[in-house]
């Protein structure tokens, strides 16, 4: 009865890896406003999305400037003001505050149910454009209004059951690690044979660690396939890819964990046989 108790406690170990991981991440990562900023930051430098801030900022600033028959030459001169401007330590402190904004956005459409797409309000990045081109003597520049614009990277569908599920994320944040290795610690208690339950406990954490690891890319498959045609992929590619960084960082961290106390306890038997 102890070997099976032991080894149905390994089994939920490694069920309990990946739904504590999201859990943690959930609570710690997303939920949190510096570390989301922090994630995001080196998104500023990634050319895809670049490409979509560009883009969208320079559809949204010609259409602001009627400067006549001279409108094509300053549709020109907008473009190649935001790709340079996009390469300096001003455009990424924009992005850092444009991201700030999108997160107080993300979490109250979670808590309020409002809203159903993950966006980042470019005004920032706009007004920071819109000083740098007056500043550079750019014609007409200085009738820029800045406006909000929202360019939307993610979108999400039954906002309602998000809504809970990321409550209850947050809820499981704190508990349920502990408790997964409360049950690892158990499991090797109440073993007949410790060592082997060491080495099998390794293994359960590994398998856990790669159940994470198809997790986070099956929903990232799944999640590009399911975005509108109008949104960029590559670019919500390397959203998604920042966002669950936390995730793929455990999940080697966990596999190294499990697959140094299973090979442990194996050599520690081997070397007991050595006469």
């Amino acid at each position: 009865m102890r070997t099976i108790l032991s080894a149905v406690l390994i089994a939920l170990v490694a069920l309990l890896v990946p739904a504590s991981a999201v859990a943690y991440w959930a609570d710690h990562e997303l939920g949190d406003a510096d570390r989301y900023t922090a994630v995001m930051s080196p998104l500023a430098r990634n050319p895809a999305v670049q490409d979509v801030v560009v883009t969208q900022a320079g559809r949204a600033l010609s259409g602001q400037i009627d400067a006549g028959p001279f409108q094509g030459g300053v549709d020109a001169l907008l473009g190649e003001a935001l790709r340079s401007f996009a390469g300096t330590p001003a455009y990424r402190t924009a992005w850092d505050a444009a991201n700030r904004a999108a997160h107080t956005a993300f979490l109250d459409a979670l808590t309020t149910g409002h809203g159903d797409a993950l966006t980042i309000d470019l005004a920032p990045v706009i007004d920071e454009v819109k000083w740098e081109l007056v500043a550079d003597g750019v014609p007409f520049a200085d009738r820029i209004p800045v406006t909000h614009l929202s360019v939307k990277v993610m979108e999400y569908d039954n906002l309602a059951a998000l809504r809970k599920g990321f409550h209850m994320l947050q809820v499981a944040g704190i508990w349920l690690p502990v408790l997964t290795l409360v049950l690892a610690a158990a499991a090797i208690a109440v073993a007949l044979h410790r060592r082997r339950a060491v080495m099998a406990t390794g293994l359960g954490l590994a398998v856990g660690a790669v159940l994470l690891g198809i997790a986070v890319d099956v929903c990232r498959r799944l999640t590009l396939d399911d975005l509108p045609a109008d949104i960029d992929r590559p670019a919500a590619g390397a959203v998604y890819d920042a966002l669950t960084s936390f995730l793929r960082t455990t999940t080697w961290v966990v596999l190294a964990v499990g697959l140094a106390a299973a090979l442990g306890a194996w050599l520690m038997g081997r070397l007991r046989r050595t006469p």
